[in-house]
């Protein structure tokens, strides 16, 4: 049943919205018509999961399966979870509202190394136990009769190397989830129909290609995993799906996200063979979408959600083909509607003028290439097939189309790097800015993000040793080198979060012990951030309790490096590693041999556009490169012109009830926006640099109030009906956000912001002890009435205190009626024996001459030297001045 989680989810905490499960697209099934029960679980804070593709995707895939339910959970901040343990309250699906105890089957994203504290911390929360160990027994699954739901993890890392973290799942989903996890629920649905013990419906969820049921398996002496059963496969297959970007039309959160944009899938896979990428092995073959549906998914999904901004992804979008005329075209579709592109990685070598005009407009983003290394051999060694000439053009047009700042990306501690290649990083942006010049034009400016190369499983470089001592030698190096350069902003990765990736992304079982330990110690989600010395401390002392110092410790100093020598007998090649039983369909041959090819500084060709690298995926099980050629580009009709003519203002004046009351006012101008998006209702933007919509809110509402008088102004380039305005604005607002009323006013008169004068509350108060009578009351209100000076001190913008007479801001006080009371508490909240409802009408001016509610309650205090707790804030209405009604009745 869903557990009492309003009272913890106030304006108390942080953005409380994000836990309210109440955006546009949420999908709110039936608990009993479900027959198995996900909960997606991202284990970062919401503003980070519910802009991530792929969990939106699979969220929508999942729901779209007939008797099944999909929830969904993220990792709580700081201040929730705190209230979450102190109240006992297990942590929700935001939906449901239901105990994560309550579901089926939990499945976390687990997309980078030390991630996986989170989960812990995440399985804590929802008091369910951290292992498999511990959640496993023999008697029939059945969650509903006590037993516990299935865990398991999918993502690049969980596929990448799923040892480290075998111990806390139940099962690993290697690959795409978009046709795995709907045959998952099938075996789930018929095991729990069968009455199958957990065993037993692991060990069919085992025969499901994609699927990796750790606890069937064991690691040998030789560092190998091998089954221990005969009726499980010895390798487990990655599983590979086609893109779909319909399901990539989804949530609309109510809160700022991290990706607060529509995103829509072009490309899944890379075949570009850079040697140090493992989402470029892990992602073959290469699966170009469909133009057509492309533009479908995104004109679609611009209108359906009210972005103003989309994002075409891939690991490369510069490498589908038909970036260019999808671009454009989508661009003049949407012109008149005020919409921008980012793209999020872009190859600098194909980056030209027709993909600058889609990018480009009113709202230019930002542009960031990879030249990865900082000279031509380097680039070489790692295969990123970019020349220094291709370099210079791509951020020569960059600046010519009017960027005056582009993003660089490099890396150090390569395999093969010395310290020329090194200081050439410097070298290269040196050059680089020397070479765009323009009359009348300033330099161009570069922010550099210089990260630490870690080796991953699954690449040519899998096999290569780094270390902590020589990248921060390495980055001394370089931050003499760029103090001379002016127009250059530099960040370095943290060596010490680049040795704990390393130690951890390429471990085995050992590390399981690791990753609880440093989680009981502190290394959760905010604390590499927060207080990296603290979470560093809790990785170390938890790698020694773990008896792995040794291990660490070579990665601390470097084990060996094959690229010195050139000689890969320093390390035996065709030893057992720890993930060599994950099936992605690469040959381990072809990787050592490239890795021979990386020593000679030879590269390979593109296999989607040249010759057949011999890699070994295409094939039945994976597929082969699609490859769509391009379109020709369609003439670019040019980019928005903002309408700025005015024909109409409407006033507006709604409700902002229930759940609503927790979005915050930068949240509700988001949110109305996209409405008036959704709506296509004809809306004038202002002028300047940075044109934005003539939406102007009355007064922000205090997070955590209601209100039902609310006042919105909106100026419209042509006119129309009040009443057709509201029905189409009414039918794109949430349902607690009732439009009362909607006038039209004269664009001469003033905004509703310049004639705002006072505003009526309605107060939930609890009285102290004993419970006061009604007399009581009455008296105590005359008494702040009957008061000609109540002083209290207030703090100007500056910072500076003022005494300030409230007594002269309030204008009316009193006691609800009784009839009044309850139409209030439908609004509030029920009112106990010892609450009572204040109604008092204070100044409310944009000048800073207000009275708030909390103030309401300091001269209640003072005068009666009592203590009161204000437990409700309701805005009953605005009050604008008598001249702009009469304007108003003149329009």
């Amino acid at each position: 049943m869903a557990i009492a989680v309003d009272t913890l989810l106030t304006s108390e905490i942080s953005r409380p919205a994000r836990y309210l499960g109440n955006e546009l697209g949420a999908v709110h099934k039936p608990w009993q018509a479900a027959s198995i029960r996900w909960v997606l679980t991202y284990p970062e804070v919401y503003e980070v999961g519910a802009s991530n593709l792929g969990h939106i995707i699979l969220y929508s895939v999942l729901n779209a399966q007939p008797r099944q339910l999909c929830d969904r959970a993220y990792l709580p901040a700081s201040d929730l979870a705190a209230k979450l343990r102190q109240t006992q309250t297990p942590l929700f699906a935001v939906e449901s509202r239901r105990s994560l105890q309550e579901f089926d089957i939990l499945g976390f994203s687990l997309s980078y190394e030390l991630g996986a504290t989170n989960i812990l911390e995440m399985l804590s929360l929802a008091g369910i136990p951290l292992t498999w160990q511990e959640r496993s027994a023999a008697e029939t699954w059945q969650v509903e009769s006590g037993s516990w739901p299935l865990i398991f993890a999918g993502g690049q890392t969980a596929t990448s190397n799923p040892e480290p973290y075998a111990d806390f799942f139940d099962f690993i989903a290697l690959g795409d989830g978009e046709e795995l996890l709907p045959e998952i629920g099938l075996v789930l649905e018929e095991g729990k129909a069968a009455g199958l013990s957990r065993t037993e419906l692991l060990l069919d969820l085992a025969q499901v290609p994609g699927v990796y049921v750790p606890q069937f398996y064991q690691m040998a002496a030789d560092g190998s995993v091998q089954p221990i059963r005969n009726d499980v496969p010895s390798r487990i297959l990655r599983r590979v799906a086609t893109p779909i970007p319909d399901y990539a039309i989804g949530l609309v959160p109510y809160v700022e996200t991290v990706h607060d944009r529509l995103t829509v899938e072009i490309r899944r896979g890379c075949t570009r063979g850079c040697r140090f990428c493992q989402p470029g092995m892990l992602t073959r073959p290469a699966r170009d979408v469909a133009p057509d549906a492309v533009m479908d998914a995104i004109e679609q999904g611009m209108r359906s959600t009210g972005y103003n901004e989309f994002s075409l992804l891939s690991l490369s979008c510069s490498d589908y083909l038909a970036l260019p005329a999808v671009g454009v075209e989508i661009k003049n579709r949407l012109k008149n509607e005020n919409i921008s592109l980012s793209l999020p990685s872009q190859r600098v070598d194909r980056f030209d003028e027709n993909i600058a005009h889609i990018i480009g407009g009113t709202r230019q983003t930002g542009l960031t290439f990879a030249p990865e290394a900082g000279t031509q051999r380097m680039r070489d060694i790692i295969n990123k097939g970019l020349t220094n000439e291709e370099l210079l053009r791509g951020v020569k047009t960059a600046y010519e189309q009017g960027w005056d700042k582009v993003k660089l990306y490099f890396m150090i501690g390569l395999p093969g790097e010395t310290d020329i290649d090194v200081l050439g990083i410097a070298e290269t942006v040196r050059w680089l800015r020397q070479s765009c010049y323009l009359k009348k034009r300033k330099p161009l400016n570069f922010n550099i993000t210089i990260s630490n190369f870690t080796p991953k499983p699954h690449t040519p470089f899998q096999w290569h040793s780094v270390s902590t001592a020589e990248f921060k030698r390495k980055q001394a190096l370089l931050k003499e080198e760029f103090r001379l350069l002016r127009g250059v902003k530099v960040n370095f990765t943290d060596v010490r979060i680049s040795a704990m990736e390393d130690f951890v992304g390429r471990g085995d079982r050992r590390l399981a012990a690791v990753v609880r330990k440093a989680w009981e110690r502190g290394a959760g989600m905010d604390s590499w951030w927060e207080s990296l010395d603290r979470a560093f401390a809790a990785w170390n002392q938890a790698i020694a309790e773990a008896g792995l110092t040794w291990k660490y410790r070579q990665v601390d100093n470097g084990e060996w490096n094959v690229m010195e020598t050139g000689d890969t007998a320093a390390t035996d090649l065709t030893a057992p590693l720890p993930w060599d039983h994950i099936d992605t369909g690469i040959d381990k041959a072809w990787l050592q041999a490239d890795l021979q090819r990386a020593l000679a500084a030879a590269t390979v060709a593109d296999c989607s556009f040249a010759g057949c690298s011999h890699c070994g995926v295409c094939g039945s099980d994976f597929g082969h490169n699609v490859v769509v050629p391009p379109p020709a580009i369609p003439e670019f009709g040019g980019h928005f012109q903002p309408p700025q003519q005015r024909s109409q203002r409407l006033r507006v004046r709604l409700g902002k009830l229930g759940t609503m009351a927790l979005i915050g006012h930068l949240d509700l101008a988001r949110l109305l926006d996209r409405a008036v998006r959704r709506a296509a209702l004809p809306l004038a933007f202002t002028g300047g640099f940075h044109p934005g919509p003539r939406i102007s809110a009355a007064m922000a509402l205090p997070l955590g109030a209601t209100s039902t008088g609310e006042i919105v102004d909106f100026e419209l380039t042509e006119a129309m009906a009040p009443t057709e305005f509201q029905q189409r604005l009414q039918a794109q607002l949430p349902a607690e956000m009732p439009i009362y009323q909607v006038e039209t006013v004269s664009l001469q008169s003033p905004s509703a912001t310049k004639v705002l004068d006072r505003a009526e509350y309605w107060l939930l108060v609890q009285a102290p002890d004993p419970v006061p009578s009604l007399s009581q009351w009455q008296v105590w209100l005359q008494t702040v009435k009957d008061s000609a000076e109540i002083w209290a001190e207030h703090r100007t913008k500056s910072g500076k205190p003022k005494q300030v007479n409230l007594r002269d801001r309030l204008f009316e006080l009193s006691l609800l009626e009784p009839d009044r009371a309850m139409q209030a508490s439908a609004k509030l909240q029920p009112i106990a024996a010892d609450q009572t409802i204040i109604r008092f009408v204070g100044s409310c001016r944009n000048d800073g001459t207000l009275l708030r509610p909390e103030q309401m309650i300091t001269m209640l205090e003072q005068v009666t030297q009592q203590t009161f707790q204000l437990l409700h804030v309701h805005r009953q209405q605005l009050f604008l001045t008598a001249v702009d009604s009469e304007k108003a009745a003149d329009a």
